[in-house]
């Protein structure tokens, strides 16, 4: 069973640039390198246990991670709404 803040879209950004290959390892999440050097990663992520094992992938590239963000569902993916930011 999942709660709804436990399903639906995530954005994950990370300092530094992460080439499209990365995809297909981070689940098929959509890569954008941004030009503030940085990487925003989104998309779905369907529970819990996916949410961590995303995390623990991005822990695992080394970078550091800035920001995980829920999406608002409403708008489909396309305006985050702040849950949790890492210092």
């Amino acid at each position: 069973m999942t709660t709804d803040d436990e399903a639906g879209g995530y954005e994950f950004r990370v300092r530094g640039h992460l080439a499209p290959r990365w995809a297909a390892w981070l689940d098929g999440m959509s890569l954008t390198n941004e030009s503030d050097g940085t990487t925003s990663i989104r998309g779905p992520v369907t529970d819990q246990a996916a949410l961590h094992g995303l995390l623990q992938r991005l822990r695992d590239t080394g970078l550091p991670l800035i920001s995980v963000t829920q999406l608002d569902p409403s708008s489909n993916e396309s305006t985050p709404t702040p849950r949790r930011t890492a210092p």
